[in-house]
């Protein structure tokens, strides 16, 4: 509020329940917007904030208590149990916003608002002002500037503040829990949903849920970056990649490992497996304050080139090969993201046109790979259908960064160690 001025307002509906199939709903996931400036958790929910306002700058309009729908969905706070439970100077219900708001858009100059992500809330937000705009005659003053919100927002939420941290490591010692299960309880012979049963299992019995869905790849699915299907057969001789996190209290972790199926490494797979450590390592070393965000992918890049040129899956000249891209055809994506509320959090990459400078606080992932396809005749058969990526989260710190997940085994050693002992 005091970013905006006290002559504006801001509006944020809460999310809205999805069907998922007929009259079933898709679990219910607040808006992360809303998420992070009320903790407020129900769905049918505006927030409105009033800076300046006497009577009041933070208000909440939700559903009102009702034992019938409470005894079908479970316990809702109410207005008179949000301010309670929630801090909030007043709330009302849900009901009365079509006769309250048009009241607390009158006299301020600029709206802040996600214009754009629900339709049917833009038209009406439209309508609350023209009938502003109605009284202007008799003295009403419309807004008359409206300015995307997540401009402010998305910087906001780029900075993770203590209570922030705290609650995306529990995500990342949940996640670590799960990875170290799966590399102990994988045989040849399971099915990938097998697998992804367990680590799921581990994220429930911590009280989280999945951030995203979790990719279990065997084989040559693992050289599908988004692969979600998680219906394969795990071979012996298989690598298998699992990128999997657990979201806590809203907040995402994002890790991704690739072990063994047997647990021993090949020859093939070990060196690649290798490459990709080492290219994370040369992307860590740039994690640090005032250091540009896209170094860290551009040392991965130049790691797993040199490292694939040394190999003999490219050929001709490091530089040649970075600057015409030939590396992508083993590595396509770029080295992370930000992570928080959303496991892609919001923020710019970019500033100016320049890549943006690391600054403590931020966190996001470092995450190379390499993808060689089953079906690459381009290179020798002992190289295909190998897919590999490493991903760890990363906090930005005054001094260097810390790995939030730094307690799970990530190199090929500690791997085969930790499956020896399942």
């Amino acid at each position: 509020m005091r970013m905006v001025g006290g002559d504006a307002i801001l509006v944020l509906p809460a999310a809205e329940e999805r069907i998922r199939s007929r009259d079933t709903h898709y679990p219910y996931r607040q808006d992360s917007d809303f998420w992070y400036l009320s903790g407020f958790e129900e769905p049918e929910a505006v927030l409105v904030l009033v800076p300046g306002r006497r009577h009041g700058e933070t208000l909440l309009f939700c559903r009102e208590r009702d034992p019938e729908r409470e005894g079908w969905d479970g316990p809702r706070h109410g207005p008179e149990g949000a301010v309670e439970a929630f801090g909030f100077d007043d709330a009302y219900p849900i009901g009365d916003l079509d006769d309250i708001l048009p009241g607390l858009l009158e006299g301020r100059t600029r709206v802040y608002y996600h214009f754009g992500r629900d339709q049917e809330f833009d038209l009406k937000l439209i309508g609350w002002v023209n009938r502003v705009r109605a009284q202007v005659r008799h003295g009403a003053q419309p807004p008359h500037e409206f300015l995307e919100l997540g401009h402010l927002l998305d910087e906001m939420r780029l900075f993770k503040d203590r209570d922030e941290l705290r609650l995306m490591q529990r995500a990342a010692d949940i996640s670590m829990r799960a990875h170290a299960e799966a590399m102990r309880v994988v045989r040849p012979g399971m099915h990938e949903y097998e697998l992804q049963a367990e680590l799921e299992r581990v994220f429930r019995a911590c009280d989280a849920v999945p951030a995203y869905g979790s990719i279990v790849g065997a084989g040559a699915n693992a050289c599908v970056l988004h692969y979600v299907a998680n219906g394969g057969r795990i071979r012996d001789g298989d690598l298998v990649l699992v990128d999997a996190g657990a979201e806590y209290r809203g907040y995402a972790s994002d890790i991704t490992r690739t072990f063994p199926a047997n647990g021993r490494f090949s020859k093939e797979q070990r060196l690649l497996h290798d490459l990709v450590g080492q290219a994370q390592a040369a992307a860590l070393a740039q994690a640090r304050p005032g250091v540009p965000y896209e170094a860290g992918h551009d040392a991965a890049v130049a790691t797993l080139t040199e490292g694939l040129l040394r190999l003999g899956l490219l050929k001709g000249r490091l530089e040649k090969n970075i600057a015409d891209g030939s590396y992508r055809r083993y590595y396509r994506h770029k080295t992370g993201h930000w992570i928080g509320l959303d496991v892609h959090d919001v923020g710019e990459y970019r500033i100016d046109g320049e890549s943006r400078l690391l600054e403590p606080g931020m966190v996001f992932t470092i995450e190379p790979g390499l993808y060689i396809g089953a079906d690459d005749t381009r290179v020798a058969a002992k190289w295909r259908g190998i897919g590999i990526r490493t991903e760890d989260d990363v906090l930005v710190t005054s001094d260097g960064h810390k790995v939030l997940t730094e307690g799970l085994a990530r190199s090929a050693d500690e791997i085969e160690a930790l499956m020896a002992q399942a």
